[in-house]
């Protein structure tokens, strides 16, 4: 009877190697498991068909704290274009982390830049513009804020709704 014998470093490689696919292989089906309905339509023609487009302004020309509008209403499973611009003489932040956990961003684009993956908050400095793709996947009404100091206090928040 013949026994094979790996030396140390290949055998954790392996180990390693094989952690991997399980933690990928997870994390691949829980994003299939949280979000049935979509997953189908992700992988169809819906990346293909154009998002419907919204403006979010980030405080005015007159420098008031405050979005406009402050108020926004998306459905599941369709594809958005939300337009972030900063009119203001001031940075403004678009946060909402509750919202931004419950869609799946396509990309951000800013300037020459586009950014894919996880987004939670978005700083448009003076003049600045941002276009976030995304498509929402779990309804619920979220919080939208810019933490800047003074600016959520003064009223610079809203609230983003995602209805089936």
């Amino acid at each position: 009877m013949t026994i094979l014998t790996f030396p140390f470093p290949i055998f954790a490689l392996l180990q390693a190697l094989r952690r991997n696919y399980v933690i990928l292989l997870l994390l691949s089906l829980n994003f299939i498991n949280a979000t049935p309905a979509i997953a189908g339509n992700l992988s169809s023609d819906l990346l293909k068909q154009p998002a419907t487009e919204i403006t979010v302004s980030l405080g005015n020309a007159a420098n008031e704290l405050k979005f406009e509008p402050n108020h926004l209403e998306f459905l599941a499973g369709k594809r958005y274009n939300l337009r972030l611009t900063n009119p203001s003489q001031l940075k403004h932040y678009f946060t909402a982390k509750d919202f931004a956990d419950g869609i799946w961003t396509q990309k951000v684009e800013a300037g020459k830049v586009e950014i894919k993956g996880a987004i939670h908050e978005i700083e448009l400095k003076p003049s600045a513009q941002a276009e976030w793709v995304f498509v929402p996947l779990k309804s619920g009404s979220y919080g939208l804020r810019c933490p800047i100091a003074g600016h959520t206090e003064a009223g610079m928040i809203g609230e983003i709704v995602i209805s089936n």
